[in-house]
């Protein structure tokens, strides 16, 4: 109950302080590619549940029909404002309306597709047991996602070298979920962003 109460209303106030910013990143993405302005994608959700997950569009229309699920750094799939929106993770803003509708939390696994999930087999169906979120472990550990995947055949990459570390990452985050975990991963990912790694000391290793 008080991760839901805290999970509203920091989404809710984020909402309200960076309306005028969400403003201009719609008129941005509207007017520099053609397309819609929000991407949304299935995953799966708590319970193995699916719902859809809303970011601001990076890509070209359509780009899922062009190539696989993993970016590459210089996929040419990426419009020129995708780059800047993704680099500093403000792709992610409309995730607080999936946090408010119920489908995510701040902190938690994030969302993956369908592609994944169902493979997850043994102790790894436990990450599908708490609600998917903005921020993680994982997320914190591949914070330079694109960087580290590369050029090439990112998908194999991916799946192959980056998927197994974040499920582990994922499966220890709910087996030691707690409120201050939470705050700390928040933290953390608040520096990442602006470049400051490791300020609370939090171990993010597999």
């Amino acid at each position: 109950m008080m991760k839901r109460l805290i999970d509203i209303s920091f989404s809710l106030i984020a909402l309200i302080i960076c309306l005028p910013l969400l403003v201009l990143i719609s008129v941005l993405v509207k007017f520099t590619s053609p397309g819609k302005i929000i991407y949304s994608s299935i995953r799966a959700g708590r319970d193995n549940q699916n719902f859809r997950m809303y970011k601001f569009r990076t890509m070209v229309e359509n780009a899922e029909n062009i190539g696989g699920h993993s970016t590459s750094i210089n996929d040419p799939r990426l419009t020129k404002i995708g780059r800047f929106l993704r680099k500093y993770k403000l792709d992610e803003l409309p995730q607080f309306f999936n946090i408010i509708i119920g489908d995510m939390s701040l902190v938690g696994p994030r969302p993956q597709v369908l592609y994944y999930t169902d493979q997850y087999q043994g102790d790894f169906k436990l990450i599908l047991s708490i609600r998917p979120g903005i921020t993680d472990l994982a997320s914190l550990y591949f914070s330079d996602m694109d960087l580290t995947l590369g050029i090439g055949d990112v998908n194999k990459k991916y799946e192959i070298e980056i998927e197994p570390v974040k499920n582990l990452l994922r499966l220890r985050y709910v087996r030691e979920k707690s409120l201050l975990l939470d705050f700390r991963i928040l933290i953390e990912t608040a520096f990442n962003v602006i470049g400051f790694k490791s300020v609370t000391g939090l171990n993010i290793k597999p």
